[in-house]
């Protein structure tokens, strides 16, 4: 009877009615039940999930959402869950709302919609949601929505300079002016890969940097993203069927401007450096040929064997620039790497890659704290970096057998770059299919870096998804729990 007095239409909603809908429930795995004449849908969420799964059931919220939702210029959306699960819940739903849009029709609508939402607390410490709280989830979803919205944007308007001027938005926003390298300056100061995968385009490549200095910080994070804003292949081109969809191989620096953007704003108190590798893969007489030989920014050689294996030469740019020039204690990059991660970790689980076994462990947590999901790959460069041995370079750029777990090699390719025995950590997020539900961008990455790094912020909400950094495990029951109470949407 509680969450009836929610809804705007509860006179033509009585109680028996109400727990008339509740009990033709079933979730299998969810289930919904229109209330009077459409005007509402009540929902059900999974009644459990298994340890891979996200407690929160997040992708079942998001298409419940977009499924389910009526009609109508102004909507509600009452969100029952836990506290713990807030979060997740709140990142879910803004995925079903993205931003990018060119129909005709939109531009003719007059009226705005707006969608409010409201979250119902069940379960232990189910008071009130505080004001700062609300506030987290605010910048937390527009996080996702602008990383979203950048994905879904073709590289006729998001080419490298519009990119760039995304990154000075942010930066402005949070009173940062970003360091930008370009174009011949990459090539004077060394940046073979960035330079060499975008020299062929009409938008020249960059190298931008966001950084977060703030007193008292005790270590330095470098989050690098990888910013292919299209990918033709190069001149290894891609078929007219792999093509399409491939203004999403900017996802990673997409999720990590968004993710930035919410950290900061949300108090983060270690020094954050955001690291953006932008190019596009194009081809036209400039562009580098198979054979080809680069010197990247850590020195070493890659002699080019597939142009279409781009996203790693910038990235070793990036993680080396975060190495030597930014002293991060922490590099974590974040790609749309490899097609090959959706057949290793499938559709929803990005793939993690990292030289500490802690690590691996937090990012599969905060995962599932978040809805991002992940799961790891295997890390044993010792048995596959061999797959990159060239005659007359350091390394090519891609292996020698497809076959031989082609996504942990990919990432391997970039640690070698900062080196195996580098002290620091090392993260490496593949999110190659999670990028995208179908023909939509889905803000994929900035729920699982505002997570995973929520112990250093001075947020409660993210210190309390944190994976790390907090005083304690969390109880049993929360860590290994797959059956749950019923929740709804």
């Amino acid at each position: 009877s509680h969450l009836a007095q929610f809804f705007v239409f509860k006179s033509f909603v009585s109680p028996q009615i109400w727990q008339s809908a509740l009990s033709t429930l079933n979730p299998n795995p969810t289930d919904s039940c229109p209330l009077y004449l459409n005007y509402a849908t009540v929902a059900a969420l999974p009644s459990r999930v298994s340890r891979h799964n996200s407690p929160s059931a997040a992708q079942f919220i998001t298409r419940l959402v977009r499924n389910c939702l009526p009609g109508g210029v102004n909507r509600c959306i009452v969100m029952v869950c836990e506290r713990s699960e807030v979060f997740a819940s709140a990142c879910a739903l803004a995925r079903a709302f993205p931003l990018f849009t060119h129909r005709s029709s939109a531009s003719r609508r007059t009226e705005k919609k707006t969608v409010t939402v409201e979250f119902f607390l069940v379960g232990q410490n189910n008071g009130p949601m505080e004001l700062a709280t609300l506030k987290c989830l605010a910048s937390a979803t527009e996080g996702v929505r602008l990383a979203a919205r950048i994905v879904d944007t073709p590289c006729n308007e998001m080419n490298t300079d519009n990119f760039l001027e995304e990154i000075k938005k942010v930066g402005k926003d949070l009173g940062i002016t970003p360091t930008i390298i370009r174009d011949e300056e990459l090539k004077e100061r060394g940046f073979g890969g960035i330079y060499g995968v975008g020299k062929a385009a009409l938008h020249p490549p960059a190298l931008a940097v966001l950084s977060h200095t703030p007193d008292g910080a005790t270590q330095t994070i470098a989050w690098v993203g990888k910013g292919i804003v299209y990918d033709t292949g190069g001149l290894s081109i891609k078929g007219k069927t792999t093509m399409p969809g491939m203004k999403r191989d900017c996802g990673g620096a997409a999720a990590i401007l968004g993710a930035f953007k919410a950290t900061v704003k949300q108090g983060f108190k270690d020094n954050l450096h955001a690291v953006f590798c932008l190019a596009e893969n194009a081809v036209g007489p400039r562009a580098t040929r198979p054979d080809d030989i680069h010197v990247l920014y850590s020195g070493k050689t890659v002699e080019i064997n597939n142009t279409d294996a781009e996203g790693r030469l910038i990235l070793a740019d990036g993680v080396a620039y975060a190495c030597k020039d930014l002293g991060a204690d922490i590099i974590l990059d974040m790609a749309t790497l490899t097609g090959a991660q959706g057949i290793a970790t499938g559709k929803y689980h990005a793939a993690v890659l990292t030289n500490n076994e802690e690590w691996e462990k937090a990012c599969v947590k905060a995962g599932r704290n978040c809805g991002d999901l992940v799961h790891p790959l295997v890390y044993c460069p010792e048995l596959h970096f061999s797959e990159f041995t060239s005659a007359v370079a350091d390394m090519k750029n891609s292996v020698a057998d497809r076959d031989n777990t082609p996504s942990s090699c990919a990432g391997l390719f970039i640690a070698s770059h900062i080196g195996f025995d580098w002290p620091g950590v090392w993260v490496h997020i593949d999110i190659a299919a999670p990028v995208h539900a179908g023909e939509r961008a889905t803000g994929y990455g900035v729920a699982l870096l505002l997570s995973l790094f929520g112990g250093a912020s001075e947020d409660p909400l993210l210190n309390l998804v944190s994976p790390l950094g907090c005083s304690g495990d969390s109880p049993p029951e929360e860590m290994e729990r797959d059956s749950k109470r019923r929740r709804l949407v």
